[in-house]
Formats: C-alpha cells, sequence, structure tokens
C-alpha cells in the first residue's frame, strides 16, 4: 500500500491554501470559473449558465460502488454530488441533479462534515462530481476538513469543459483529475450542451491536467492516488466522434493514459428529439471504439472481462 500525503495537506501546511481560496472566491463577483466566463456577480445572486448563485447546493454524498475499480476498491469511492452543471447535456442521465436543481442548500462546514464523514467510512477518496461552479466552496470545504484531519486524495470529477487558468490554481490541490472527454467536434458539442467550443477547451484542459497530475499512479493494493484518468462515452452513431478523441489523447498526452470507454449511454432527457442519439449503442460501435483505442497503443482502463459486462447490456 502506497503511503500517499495528498497535495492541499501540503498546501494547508504550507498556508498557500487561504491564498488559493482568495484567488477563488473573488473570481464569482465577475463570474469566469469555466470557460463560459458568464461575468455576473454571484456573491450578489445573481445566475449565469450553470444556473448556479454563490449558495452552495449537494444533491448527495455516499460510498459510491459503481465508479471506476481503482477508486472503489474495498470500501467505496467518497463521492459526493453537486447541483447544476456549466455543460446541461441534452441526454444526462443525472438531469434532475444538473438540470432541475435537485439537491439541498449546504453550508461549506457541512460540505467539510460530508468529507470527514466519508473519511470514517473508510472512503479511499473524496469524488467531487460536477465540481466545476463550485470551486471557491469546494477549496474551502476541503480547508476546514483537512484542518479536521481529511488526509485521503481528492478526486476532481468533471465534464471536461475547464478553464485552464481555474486548473492551475487547482495545482496540487486536486490529486485526480477525471474529466470527460465528450465530443471531438465543437459543432456536434454545441448542438447537444451549452459549450460551443468544447472540443478546443477540452484539449487544453486536459493537457493542463496531464502536466499538473501525469499519468494515473496506482499503489500495491489496486488503489489510485494521482493522476489523470479520462472517461469516454461511446454515443450512437459516432456523435461523440470517439476515433479523434482517442488520437488526441494518445498523440498529445499519454499512450500510458487510463481512459475508461463506456458503453452506458442511453437516451434519457431530450435526448428523444433527436435521432442520431434516440437509441442505445450497437456493440459494433463499442467494438470499434474499442478496437481503435488499442490500435493507438492504449491499453488501461478497459479489459475482456468487463468489456464482456457491458455488452450483455447493450443493443
Amino acid at each position: 500500500m502506497n503511503i500517499y500525503t495528498p497535495g492541499y495537506v501540503k498546501l494547508l501546511e504550507s498556508g498557500e491554501l487561504d491564498d488559493r481560496i482568495s484567488s477563488l472566491k473573488e473570481k464569482l463577483k465577475k463570474c469566469n470559473l469555466c470557460p463560459h466566463k458568464c461575468g455576473i456577480d454571484r456573491t450578489a445572486g445573481e445566475k449565469g449558465i450553470c444556473k448556479a448563485d454563490e449558495s452552495l447546493y449537494v444533491s448527495s454524498a455516499f460510498p459510491h460502488f459503481g465508479e471506476e475499480a481503482p477508486l472503489v476498491g474495498k470500501y467505496g469511492s467518497g463521492t459526493i454530488f453537486f447541483t447544476h452543471c456549466n455543460l446541461r447535456c441534452i441526454f444526462c442521465q443525472n438531469y434532475d441533479i444538473s438540470h432541475y436543481g435537485e439537491g439541498k442548500k449546504t453550508s461549506i462546514e457541512k460540505l467539510a462534515e460530508y468529507m470527514l464523514d466519508l473519511q470514517k467510512n473508510k472512503c479511499h477518496n473524496i469524488n467531487i462530481v460536477t465540481p466545476t461552479h463550485y470551486v471557491p466552496q469546494l477549496v474551502e470545504g476541503l480547508k476546514i476538513a483537512a484542518e479536521n484531519g481529511l488526509k485521503i486524495p481528492l478526486v476532481y470529477n468533471c465534464g471536461g469543459y475547464e478553464s485552464v487558468e481555474t486548473l492551475k490554481l487547482l495545482k496540487n490541490i486536486v490529486d485526480i483529475y477525471m474529466p470527460d472527454a465528450k465530443f471531438s467536434s465543437n459543432e456536434i458539442a454545441k448542438k447537444y450542451t451549452t459549450a460551443p467550443d468544447y472540443y478546443d477547451i477540452l484539449k487544453k484542459a486536459l493537457k493542463e491536467m496531464h502536466k499538473q497530475v501525469g499519468d494515473l499512479k496506482i499503489d500495491s493494493s489496486g488503489i489510485a492516488y494521482k493522476g489523470l484518468l479520462i472517461r469516454h462515452l461511446v454515443m450512437p452513431n459516432n456523435v461523440a466522434g470517439s476515433e479523434k478523441l482517442i488520437n488526441f489523447i494518445a498523440n498529445n498526452l499519454s499512450k500510458n493514459s487510463y481512459v475508461n470507454i463506456m458503453a452506458q449511454y442511453r437516451p434519457l432527457h431530450l435526448a428523444h428529439r433527436f435521432n442520431k442519439i434516440n437509441r442505445k449503442i450497437y456493440h459494433s460501435e463499442f467494438n470499434e471504439v474499442i478496437k481503435i483505442a488499442r490500435n493507438k497503443g492504449l491499453f488501461r482502463g478497459f479489459n475482456e472481462d468487463k468489456i464482456y459486462f457491458i455488452l450483455r447490456d447493450i443493443l
């Protein structure tokens, strides 16, 4: 087992964490936390594309056993779902949280309590889902939790539409970045999300994340403690542009990248309005993406047992 001290613990000890919090909170006054750069004053109650003001809303916090194996281990990934989203995908499986705002107003102190409770439950990490629009509140809660003994890795579980400027303020705070790589076309992303420049932004964000944490590192117990873990959801009719995404990862990041190629797409929320995405994917579509990844030299994040299990549940 690896004895790893999370970066945020070191920043707390040096006092730098306070400086990061101040810089991040300042961004709320003319919000530019994400690439939308809405410019609204969230501290005055204004809301931008993500529909969040300064108040923090949390949907749930629990040990999650459905995440990637290196995050789950024996005791689960300590997952905290934030309400709202800066992408608002029309096919989102968690649309009640991301689109309709399901969740409870939560204090920073309560967020810290959630983190500490998850650690007490022996979770291997704190997995923050859809954190982009709440980064200042997240880091502030993290500081309180760290002051009270939090010492497990922080997972930044996001949609990939991230500001490099904000990511730089998260350097040595986030231990594991876990972004989605959704689309390799800005035009397609514009059709299905609120991000008309998604692919351009994604490429810059992935490079910054990889620069900060490198490839995913896993200890002798099979538990990840630092690095980049990329998720890619295969979509019907190659809407996601999978090959182009895989080529970018292999050529510009690392062939040692951990890429979870996922088959669980379902036509949820408003997907029924668009013929190209109004069905599950076919076996052949998923197999083709796996083949492309292998041909490009990628090998981490998928295996035969997992693929067989997934294929039983798609067309």
